[in-house]
């Protein structure tokens, strides 16, 4: 099988480097990954400016674009034309539920599904602030053929599993509602410059039956179907009529 790996934390991050000496056992593992850490920069792309691939290692190309720049310009100009897969990750740190929404790796599995091509992306969260990757890679080898056909056009699979391993059960979850309890910092230089800084904070996540954060605290191996479409609530005749919303 011909794949194209890419992720949001680098080409030298751990996960991906893990990932792809574990698939390259026994497929066509092809790399085109950010060539420094674009975490949470979502499902942008980089229009303006030109980008610079460069080739690091036999079949492995950094690019100093974003996620969905990698899989736009892999497929363009490195590949040229589709693999039979994307994988992005595997991810330091889990992407679950609201979180897709900001997450690189998750966005270059989107546009992957966009494209029509069966996309994965993987992410491993630590309690403990280490990570072995090697599980959830030797996992993805084990069950690659039947993980995509989860996988259709518009939709791709997020997995998410905790570190260490090994697991003993993976189960199909869906997104977690999360909260962000996100602080800010900001300061006026003495030019007269207004400086903001991002924090973070603790997050909140709903209670949710077949979520895939109480998979992960389960310590479960996590599977979504997610859509990379923009989905619609269904449209109420009746309450429109009662808008009255007019020209």
């Amino acid at each position: 099988m011909k794949i194209l790996l890419t992720n949001d934390d680098g080409i030298m991050s751990e996960g991906l480097q893990v990932l792809v000496s574990v698939l390259e056992k026994e497929h066509e593992v092809w790399v085109v990954a950010p060539d420094r850490n674009r975490s949470a920069v979502s499902h942008s792309i980089l229009m303006d400016i030109p980008l610079k691939i460069k080739k690091k290692a036999k079949r492995q190309y950094a690019c100093s674009g974003v996620p969905v720049d990698c899989v736009v310009h892999g497929l363009r100009a490195i590949l040229k034309g589709n693999p039979d897969c994307i994988i992005s990750g595997i991810n330091h740190g889990a992407n679950l539920g609201t979180d897709i929404l900001f997450s690189g790796t998750a966005a270059a599995a989107r546009q992957g599904a966009l494209y029509g091509i069966p996309s994965i992306a993987l992410s491993l969260q630590s309690e403990t602030g280490t990570y072995d990757f090697r599980h959830l890679a030797d996992f993805v080898l084990k069950h690659l053929e039947n993980i995509l056909k989860l996988s259709e056009r518009d939709v791709f699979v997020n997995i998410n599993a905790m570190s260490p391993g090994p697991y003993e059960r993976c189960v199909l979850t869906k997104p977690s509602r999360r909260t962000y309890n996100d602080g800010t910092e900001h300061f006026i230089a003495p030019d007269g410059q207004h400086y903001a800084f991002f924090k973070g904070g603790s997050i909140d996540t709903e209670d949710c039956e077949k979520g895939d954060y109480q998979a992960l605290v389960r310590g479960d191996i996590s599977l979504s179907r997610i859509h990379a479409q923009p989905l619609g609530l269904h449209f109420d005749e009746e309450l429109w009529e009662a808008l009255c919303i007019k020209p």
